[in-house]
């Protein structure tokens, strides 16, 4: 992310005004549908980093692309917009769904496994992850073939690697120390 002052700066701004009006979870989920739609759309990300087109031309614009989204977020959006840092508009609503976790007290964890989880062992990662967390997590899973088995758990600045790619990986290192000839 790129500004991280400034997005951070508006996403606590806009943070504090969704808890004033209780309107948190909507706005969430209204930041959730800005980063969808930037991500997918790559000409409203050209257009939000265009210099050529008016200001006014792009609140209309958004104001119909994000015609669904609640009054907050809609004036929050016209408010950047306004004050010319559009471009920045996707990062703010990631930074916003970041600031909005660690709010909440939320902590993601990511899941890394060779096949897809079945329900039982989402389970059970779930609560080995909340025992060893601080509170409640959200698991992101992904599929990683060349791990060949196990998992890669990784939360925060911890992770958790019992893979058999590691294993194997370790395995090498052992065999490349030769311990019976002496190097001269």
């Amino acid at each position: 992310m790129r500004n991280t002052r400034v997005t951070l700066r508006y996403a606590k701004s806009l943070l504090e005004l969704a808890v004033e009006q209780s309107q948190l979870d909507a706005c969430k989920a209204d930041m959730e549908a800005v980063v969808a739609a930037c991500k997918e759309s790559k000409d409203l990300s050209l257009l939000l980093k265009s210099p050529v087109v008016k200001t006014d031309k792009k609140v209309a614009i958004l104001n119909e692309v994000f015609a669904n989204l609640g009054t907050l977020s809609k004036s929050f959006i016209n408010i950047i917009t306004n004050k010319k840092r559009e471009m920045l508009l996707e990062e703010i609503a990631e930074r916003f769904l970041i600031v909005y976790k660690q709010h909440k007290g939320i902590e993601s964890a990511v899941v890394t496994t060779a096949i897809p989880l079945d329900n039982d062992l989402r389970a059970a990662i779930q609560a080995f992850v909340e025992k060893h967390g601080r509170g409640q997590v959200e698991l992101t899973e992904k599929v990683d073939e060349k791990l060949i088995g196990g998992a890669v758990i990784r939360m925060g600045d911890k992770q958790l690697d019992a893979s058999v790619l590691r294993q194997i990986n370790d395995l090498k290192q052992t065999f490349n120390k030769n311990l019976y000839i002496k190097d001269f």
